[in-house]
């Protein structure tokens, strides 16, 4: 029996007035549009920007609004396409509303192809200082962040590194108030050799290596690691395993989570649990029950007990 391919879903996010509404504006006008029928476009901001669907290349755009956050269910989304035929999904999305909650409660049959993150240049940074934990929920899965209304003289460092402390994998645009287009091309080189003998990872470059090993796990099968990180203890493990990690605070201290790795390891019953080790080991990918798939197994060469670090919640900046 033939499988129907999941309806396809495009997410348009970022904060009120950062550029979301014009942008659907001017695609859904686009020429290039008008084969594309069977658009539903679901809004759940209202901003400066309003929609002019008599411009609309098709006449087969159905809108929908969503004003309260508890009514993005599945059965409501699913009510917004009875009886139309849709061939895909446009959501601009409430730069207010955490994103976990739209893809919760997504009918079954729609699947996200691209997420897109607007931002004013010129508000952005006062939204991260102020409200960091709204900033990092609309860049931690994003395909793409666009930058708007920057100076034409504006350094985009900082916009640049705003992304990556969150994001290594998405694709980065600025546009410059003269209307001038610019992709980021600035190359961050890891703090840590992935290619040397041994990967010694800093005390501060945790977050960095174990989101980039998390990325690119058949990169690292095989490779041999040293890092400091304290022990926790689990009742799934086996007597020679252990789990050693680090506390990674995303963008506030209410989001801190303890991301660990399983060591094997014949000496782990003597390390008592919390206890800070440096660990140097070889890395296996393999299944673990502390793992829903195949994940990094870390075959202990020498572990020993050592000091607590300066600063023991690492981050990604």
């Amino acid at each position: 029996m033939v499988q129907k391919r999941p309806t396809p879903v495009y997410i348009f996010t970022g904060f009120l007035d950062a550029g979301k509404t014009k942008f659907i504006n001017d695609t859904l006008q686009s020429p290039d549009f008008a084969a594309k029928k069977g658009t539903l476009l679901i809004v759940c901001e209202e901003g400066e920007g309003e929609y002019e669907p008599s411009m609309f290349a098709s006449d087969e755009v159905y809108m929908a609004t969503v004003e309260d956050e508890d009514d993005l269910t599945p059965d409501f989304l699913a009510s917004l396409a009875e009886g139309k035929k849709i061939d895909q999904i446009m959501v601009e999305y409430n730069g207010m509303w955490m994103l976990d909650n739209l893809y919760r409660n997504l009918p079954s049959d729609w699947g996200v192809v691209q997420e897109f993150s607007f931002f004013d240049a010129s508000t952005i940074l006062t939204y991260n200082a102020n409200m960091r934990t709204q900033v990092v929920d609309k860049l931690q899965s994003c395909d793409l962040a666009i930058f708007n209304r920057i100076g034409d003289d504006a350094d985009i460092m900082p916009f640049h590194k705003l992304v990556r402390a969150v994001s290594r994998g998405a694709d980065i645009v600025y546009e410059r108030e003269s209307g001038k287009i610019e992709r980021d091309e600035i190359v961050d080189p890891l703090p840590f050799d992935v290619n040397a003998p041994i990967i010694e990872i800093a005390d501060t470059d945790f977050a960095l290596w174990y989101r980039d090993m998390s990325e690119k796990l058949p990169e690292y099968d095989g490779k041999t690691v040293k890092f400091k990180g304290m022990v926790l203890k689990n009742p799934k493990l086996k007597s020679n395993e252990m789990v050693v990690g680090r506390k990674i605070m995303t963008c506030c201290v209410d989001d801190t989570t303890f991301s660990g790795l399983v060591c094997s390891y014949n000496g782990a019953p003597f390390f008592e649990n919390q206890t800070w080790v440096t660990v140097s080991a070889k890395i296996e990918l393999k299944k673990h029950p502390l793992y829903q798939n195949k994940g990094p197994v870390l075959n202990v060469i020498s572990a020993a007990r050592t000091d607590a670090p300066e600063v023991e919640v690492v981050t990604f900046a």
